[in-house]
């Protein structure tokens, strides 16, 4: 059954609106996060703090996209967009422990709990919608990246994390 266009526009709005509401709230754990990143001994590989903002709004918005194409898919879809809500809470949880708690040993199983999520969510998308699947992979990549970044940024910085 295909939803009409205001119903299927509100839908996206909606998973829109999840999405960037859980960007707010790690945005809301992060207020220091400039400073703080700033006084961080990083690899030479770290990307510097003003790109994180950018590239993460255009996940969240894949994100956001993605979540929509399995909504209005026909058949079940509560596993997939129960492990989406999951991946999405761990997402917000990430910027907490590292940013606002300080406690990069928990930020770095934590990101690694999030990457496995984000690979269930993939599978499970792909049965609702490949296209769906497709615009996760630069999230999966990007917080594979995060994941390195992570680890590396703990391990320098033992006094601060």
């Amino acid at each position: 059954m295909t939803r009409p266009l205001p119903s299927q526009l509100l839908g996206l709005l909606g998973w829109l609106l999840l999405v960037f509401a859980a960007a707010a709230v790690g945005a809301v754990a992060s207020v220091d996060a400039a400073s703080f990143y700033a006084q961080l001994s990083k690899p030479s590989w770290a990307p510097p703090g003003g790109l994180f903002g950018p590239v993460w709004s255009v996940l969240y918005a894949l994100m956001g996209i993605a979540a929509w194409l399995v909504w209005r898919a026909p058949g079940p879809r509560a596993v997939a967009l129960g492990l989406f809500a999951a991946q999405l809470g761990a997402n917000a949880l990430w910027s907490w422990l590292f940013f606002a708690w300080h406690r990069g040993a928990l930020a770095t199983i934590e990101v690694l709990v999030l990457l496995a999520l984000i690979v269930a969510t993939i599978a499970a998308f792909r049965r609702c919608s490949r296209l769906a699947a497709l615009l996760l992979a630069p999230y999966l990549l990007w917080v594979g990246f995060a994941s390195a970044l992570t680890w590396t940024i703990w391990r320098s910085n033992p006094g601060l994390l």
